[in-house]
């Protein structure tokens, strides 16, 4: 077993049960990609059994740190069954649902995703990659599926040297079969959302915004929402669940048009009446800033952006664009209106998002009560030993 060794104090992290260990932290020792190595402190003191990446800045991800634990089969095995099994705690009112999320479930760079009766993986890292086929085998086992469709084309794998690899891993067609369809039919809460889990964002779909899109179809019911904006709508999630919840009129953007074919396409697989939403193929800061000039005002605005700050670096460029986004959002919210507001990026914390919502509402001179706090579904769980678990963040604000 080949061994790494830290440099003097580097050691705090993993006592703490953090996974990540970075290139400035190794004083010396290596492996191959994927290998297992034993992580030592600068005293020689064992610290954890962990996947070595020579070509990426986490230059190790932690298995176990547990001396007696055997990195092989059975440990993957149990790894999977393990998230598999505690799914079930969760009261998740949907047939899609997150299986395994990465390093809060002790697999360092594995997402699986479950869509009815059909799997959805990716892996990003090193040490998962080299497991595959044994995951894969595990997954199947724990659920009692037979499909399971890999969707490894994260940006993620080329920090890790690792090419971009998508198709059917387990269940595909026997030679001169048809393969099994990718466009499939997810049921959340009391409504229905089409999705392709070969071409969609993710594994195909945002299951991470569950739960936000409930509480959405909520605020609708109980507020009684007339004129909805949803912005960067994607397949149109909180546009079905704005319209689920009685809400008169939506109008949907997205810089994506074949997004904005889909969400009209769960509009109408819905049986709402077609007069009740509007589609814009178009720019968002671009369309907030007409409706501002034109005087177009609404009740209730949905801000769900992509990711602007992947990591800590680019938090400063990405809090501008927060900001401005937050900002003409509270120039065309109506006095009383409802804002479901979010970042989903990893470099800005909690705090730092609660800052930049209240700076932007200060420009815009608009106050307003947080009435709730929201965060990923529960089966995106954020563990007490990786709070980087807690990528996605949220507030929902009522405008006074």
């Amino acid at each position: 077993m080949k061994t790494i060794r830290l440099r003097a104090g580097k050691e705090r992290s993993l006592l703490r049960r953090h996974p990540w260990i970075f290139e400035s932290a190794i004083a010396k020792g290596g492996g191959d990609r994927g290998e297992t190595v034993r992580v030592d402190s600068a005293e020689g003191h064992f610290l954890g059994w962990a996947a070595f990446s020579p070509d990426s800045k986490i230059r190790a991800r932690v298995w176990s740190f547990d001396e007696k634990q055997r990195i092989d089969a059975s440990f993957f095995i149990a790894a999977c069954a393990s998230a598999v099994s505690a799914r079930a705690r969760f009261n998740i009112q949907s047939d899609g649902m997150r299986l395994i999320h990465g390093e809060s479930d002790g697999l360092p760079g594995l997402i699986v995703d479950r869509y009815g009766d059909t799997l959805v993986a990716q892996f990003t890292s090193a040490g998962v990659e080299k497991w595959k086929d044994v995951i894969a085998d595990a997954l199947l086992a724990a659920t009692g599926l037979t499909t399971l469709y890999e969707r490894s084309d994260a940006s993620s794998r080329a920090l890790e040297g690792l090419p971009e690899v998508t198709g059917w891993l387990r269940g595909g067609a026997a030679p001169g079969d048809a393969p099994p369809p990718t466009d499939l039919v997810l049921q959340e809460h009391g409504w229905k959302l089409a999705l392709n889990i070969a071409e969609g964002h993710k594994t195909g779909f945002y299951l991470d915004q569950r739960d936000s899109r409930k509480k959405f179809a909520d605020y609708a019911a109980r507020l009684k929402f007339q004129r909805v904006l949803n912005c960067y709508c994607y397949t149109g999630g909180f546009t079905v669940a704005a319209l689920a919840g009685g809400a008169a009129h939506v109008t949907s953007i997205d810089s994506s048009g074949p997004a904005i074919e889909k969400a009209a396409a769960n509009v109408a697989l819905n049986g709402f009446d077609a007069s009740r939403a509007d589609f814009m193929d178009a720019d968002v800061n671009a369309s907030l800033r007409k409706f501002a000039e034109a005087g177009r005002t609404f009740d209730a605005i949905v801000l769900d952006p992509p990711k602007f700050a992947p990591t800590v670096a680019h938090a400063e460029r990405a809090a501008r664009a927060y900001k401005d986004i937050n900002r003409l959002a509270f120039k065309i919210l109506e006095p009383g209106g409802v804002l479901f507001t979010y970042s989903c990026s990893g470099g800005i914390s909690a705090d730092l998002f609660h800052k930049i919502v209240a700076s932007a509402g200060c420009d815009a001179g608009v106050d307003g009560y947080i009435s709730e706090r929201m965060g990923g579904a529960p089966d995106h769980p954020m563990t007490i030993n990786f709070p980087e678990g807690e990528y996605l963040k949220g507030l929902v604000i009522l405008r006074k």
